[in-house]
C-alpha cells in the first residue's frame, strides 16, 4: 500500500515502540493497515537491515535456547522494547479495578459493621429494612444501600471490563423488579414478613434461599461457559495470512455445479437456470462476506492479544519470569492451549494477570484486584465465565489455576456454603482422644487451672516427606497472626440448620497463650536440633506486619513483650515482610524485579516458615496462590481453633485441600485444650522434612544441662 502521513501517525499511536521509518516500511510492504500491524507484532525486526540483523552462529544458538525457555506461544512475538523504567501497564480491567478499589474495602467494612449491629453472622446475608422512604430513612441499612447506589457507575465500569461478548450487566439497586434483568431477582429472601424495624434472618428461609442460589449458580455458570466456548473463533488466528497454513485458517468455498436443464422447455429452463444462478451467487457473496467478517474479527483479536502481551511483558526478562511462574505452577501447557484454541477467554484472563506472578505492590494495598468481592445477587462479577459462587476474585483465580494444571485428574470445585459446613461437621465428628504419651502438666490449660480435660483432636494424616530434609543452609522463620481474635474469649458459633444464631463460650485458653507456648517449645527444640543459640526471626501481622527480631531461649519473654495484638488478618503483609528479610540475607543468590519482587536463584537457600493462625485470613487465597509458584519455600501452618467449632474445621478442610495440591505446604491443627507436646512433635516432622522419632523428640525437648532448662510458666 502507499501510506499517508496519517497512516504512519496512526501506526505509531498503536505501536509506540515503532519509529517513523519502521512504520513506513511495514506499511509499504503490506497490502492493508491491519496486515502491517499484524506483521509488526509478529516480528518487529522483519525489515531491519542485514547489518543489524546478522549475528554469529553462537549468538543465534544462544538466543534460540533462550526463546525455547519461554512459553511456546510467545516465542514468535517478542518485542524489542528497551529495559528502561516503565509506567505500570494499564488496560480496561486495571483501570476499572483502580476505580473500584477506591472504596471497596470501606464498603466491605461498612457491611460487616452493619451485620454485627443487626446480629447477622452469616457473611453472605445483607441486612434488610423495609421503608417507603428510601432516601429519608437514616438507619445504617439505608445508608449502606444509598452507598451501593452511588457506586453504580463504578460497578458498570467494572462489568464492562470483565463481561464476555453477549453478556449484560445488572445490579440489585432497582426500585422495581419489573424492569430488572437480574437473574437472581426471584430467589426468595432469607427474611420473613417485612416490618418497619430491622429484621433478622429466618433459618428455614435462609436454607431455602441458599439452595436455590446454589442451583442457579450452577445453571448460569454452565450456560455462560458453553456460550463463550461457542463464540471462540473457528479458525486458527495465529496462522492467518500465512500461505503455508491457508488450509488451517479458512475453508475454501465449494464450487457449485450449474443445474442441468430439465424437460420444462427452453424458456422455463433458462429462467430457472438464471434464478438458481442468482441464488448461488447471492449465497456465495453472503458466504464470502461472513468469511471476511470472521477473518477481520480474528485479526483484531490477535492484535489485541499481542498488544496486551507486549504491554504486560515488554522484554525478555519479564517473559522469562512469566514462563518460570507458569512452569512452577504447572499450567504452562494449559495456558498455551488456551491461547491457541480459546483466544477470547485467553485475552480476558491475560488482562486480569492470571498468567503471571502476583505483583508485590498488591500485598500492601487495603484493596487490590485479588480482594474484590464477588456477589451474583448484587451483580459484582468475577473474571472467568463461571464466576458465580466464589467469595472473591482471589478464590476464583485460585480454583481456576488448580483446574488448569498439568496432570489434573478432574475438576476441583469450590464447595458451596452447605457442602462446606457439612464437610466441617463430618471432620469434627472424627475427633478422638489425643495420645496419652504426650500429656504434660505444663500444658497451658493446666497452668491456667482450667477445670477441663484434653479436648478431642482430629488426627493428622501420616507424615509423608516431600521436600529434602532440612540442611544447615536452610533459613527457619516464624510468622505469627496477632489479629484481635487472638485475644478474644474463645467462642463457638451456634447453628440452626445453616444459619448462625449466636455464640457460646468455650472453656479453654485464649489463642494467644497457646501460640506463645507452641512457639517457645518449637524454637527451643529447633535451637537444640540446629545447635543455634542465636534464635529465629519472628514477624507478626494483623493489618500490617511488624518485625520483632531474633527470638531464642534466653530472650523469649523480653521479645514477647514487643508483640502487640489487634486488627485484621492480612497474611500477605506478613508474608511480604518474611520474603524481604529472607532475601536481604541471601540477596547475592537472587535477583529483584520491580513488579514481581525477589526471584530466587538456583543457589538461594530454602526458606522454612512456621505460620501460626487462629482463623482464616482475609487474603488467604492470595497467599496460597503465591505459594503455588514458589519452589524455594516450605510452609508449615499451625491452625489454632475453638473446641467444637465448625468454622475451624471448615478452614482446616481448605488447608488440607491446599496441602494436597501443593506439597510445599503442610499443616497441623488443634482445638480446645490441646496436647502441646503432640502439636510440637507433628510440627517438627513437617518443618524438618523427616519423621522425627519419639526418642529424638524427647531429646530435643530438654535444654542442655549446661544451660538453664526451659521454663514454661511466667
Amino acid at each position: 500500500m502507499l501510506p499517508s502521513t496519517d497512516d504512519i501517525a496512526k501506526f505509531i499511536s498503536i505501536a509506540p515502540e515503532a519509529t517513523e521509518g519502521k512504520a513506513l516500511k511495514f506499511l509499504q510492504e503490506a497490502s492493508s493497515f491491519d496486515e502491517a500491524l499484524d506483521q509488526f507484532y509478529e516480528n518487529p525486526d522483519r525489515y531491519s537491515n542485514i547489518a543489524d540483523a546478522s549475528r554469529s552462529d553462537s549468538r543465534l544458538q544462544s538466543d534460540h535456547a533462550e526463546m525455547r525457555a519461554l512459553p511456546p506461544s510467545y516465542e514468535l512475538h517478542i518485542s524489542s522494547v528497551s529495559g528502561a523504567q516503565r509506567a505500570p501497564h494499564k488496560n480496561v480491567v486495571t483501570e476499572a479495578g483502580d476505580v473500584r478499589a477506591r472504596d471497596e474495602q470501606e464498603m466491605q467494612n461498612m457491611l460487616l459493621d452493619i451485620q454485627i449491629k443487626c446480629q447477622i453472622y452469616n457473611t453472605d446475608i445483607e441486612p434488610e429494612h423495609e421503608s417507603s422512604e428510601f432516601m429519608a430513612c437514616t438507619c445504617e441499612v439505608h445508608q449502606y444501600r444509598r452507598r451501593k447506589v452511588a457506586r453504580l457507575d463504578a460497578q458498570e465500569m467494572w462489568s464492562k471490563a470483565v463481561m464476555y461478548p453477549g453478556e449484560k450487566a445488572y445490579h440489585d439497586c432497582y426500585q422495581s423488579s419489573v424492569f430488572s434483568n437480574n437473574p437472581y431477582i426471584r430467589i426468595p429472601s432469607a427474611y420473613g414478613i417485612a416490618y418497619t424495624t430491622l429484621q433478622r434472618p429466618d433459618a428455614t428461609r435462609y436454607t431455602n434461599s441458599v439452595r436455590q442460589t446454589i442451583a442457579l449458580n450452577v445453571t448460569l455458570n454452565n450456560k455462560a461457559q458453553a456460550t463463550i466456548d461457542a463464540m471462540e473463533p473457528q479458525c486458527d488466528i495465529w496462522a492467518l495470512d500465512e500461505p503455508d497454513n491457508a488450509s488451517a485458517t479458512s475453508r475454501p468455498v465449494e464450487d457449485k455445479t450449474i443445474p442441468v436443464a430439465s424437460s420444462i422447455g427452453p424458456l422455463k429452463s433458462s429462467k430457472l437456470l438464471n434464478f438458481r444462478r442468482a441464488l448461488s451467487i447471492s449465497s456465495l457473496n453472503k458466504s464470502g462476506s461472513k468469511t471476511e467478517e470472521m477473518l477481520t474479527r480474528a485479526r483484531k483479536l490477535r492484535r489485541e492479544i499481542l498488544e496486551e502481551e507486549n504491554g504486560r511483558w515488554p522484554d525478555l526478562e519479564w517473559r522469562k519470569i512469566v514462563a518460570a511462574y507458569q512452569e512452577k505452577v504447572g499450567m504452562k501447557q494449559k495456558v498455551a492451549e488456551l491461547r491457541a484454541k480459546r483466544p477470547i477467554q485467553y485475552l480476558h484472563l491475560l488482562r486480569a494477570g492470571y498468567f503471571e506472578p502476583i505483583p508485590i505492590a498488591w500485598a500492601s494495598r487495603a484493596s487490590n484486584p485479588l480482594k474484590f468481592r464477588i456477589d451474583g445477587l448484587s451483580g459484582w462479577r468475577g473474571i472467568t465465565p463461571a464466576w458465580r459462587g466464589y467469595e472473591n476474585t482471589a478464590e476464583e483465580r485460585l480454583y481456576w489455576v488448580l483446574n488448569h494444571r498439568e496432570g489434573n485428574t478432574g475438576p476441583r470445585m469450590k464447595p458451596d456454603v452447605i457442602s462446606a459446613l457439612e464437610m466441617a461437621r463430618a471432620r469434627m465428628a472424627t475427633a478422638v482422644e489425643p495420645p496419652p504419651a504426650y500429656y504434660s502438666m505444663d500444658d497451658t490449660f493446666r497452668l491456667q487451672r482450667l477445670p477441663e480435660s484434653y479436648s478431642l483432636q482430629v488426627m493428622p494424616p501420616p507424615f509423608t516427606p516431600f521436600d529434602l530434609p532440612e540442611t544447615a543452609t536452610d533459613n527457619t522463620m516464624i510468622l505469627l497472626d496477632v489479629s484481635g481474635s487472638m485475644d478474644f474469649d474463645p467462642l463457638r458459633p451456634l447453628y440452626t440448620q445453616y444459619l448462625v444464631t449466636g455464640f457460646a463460650r468455650s472453656n479453654q485458653p485464649k489463642n494467644k497463650d497457646v501460640a506463645k507456648a507452641i512457639i517457645r517449645r518449637f524454637t527451643d527444640a529447633m535451637s537444640i536440633h540446629d545447635q543455634n543459640l542465636h534464635g529465629y526471626q519472628l514477624v507478626t501481622f494483623a493489618n500490617k506486619a511488624d518485625y520483632i527480631g531474633f527470638i531464642n531461649h534466653s530472650n523469649f519473654n523480653d521479645m514477647w513483650r514487643s508483640v502487640k495484638l489487634g486488627g485484621g488478618t492480612r497474611v500477605m503483609t506478613g508474608w511480604q515482610k518474611i520474603k524481604d528479610l529472607h532475601f536481604q540475607r541471601h540477596s547475592e543468590s537472587a535477583t529483584y524485579h520491580p513488579v514481581y519482587g525477589w526471584q530466587a536463584g538456583p543457589r538461594t537457600p530454602m526458606l522454612r516458615l512456621l505460620l501460626l493462625l487462629d482463623g482464616e485470613a482475609t487474603d488467604m487465597d492470595e497467599f496460597e496462590l503465591d505459594l503455588l509458584g514458589l519452589s524455594w519455600v516450605h510452609v508449615t501452618i499451625f491452625l489454632i481453633g475453638v473446641d467444637g467449632c465448625p468454622h475451624h474445621h471448615r478452614h482446616a478442610n481448605e488447608l488440607q485441600r491446599i496441602s494436597e495440591v501443593n506439597p510445599h505446604v503442610s499443616f497441623v491443627d488443634a482445638q480446645g485444650n490441646a496436647p502441646e507436646r503432640y502439636v510440637t512433635h507433628e510440627l517438627l516432622k513437617r518443618h524438618l522434612g523427616y519423621d522425627v522419632p519419639m526418642a529424638e523428640f524427647e531429646r530435643l525437648e530438654h535444654w542442655p544441662a549446661s544451660a538453664e532448662p526451659p521454663v514454661y510458666q511466667e
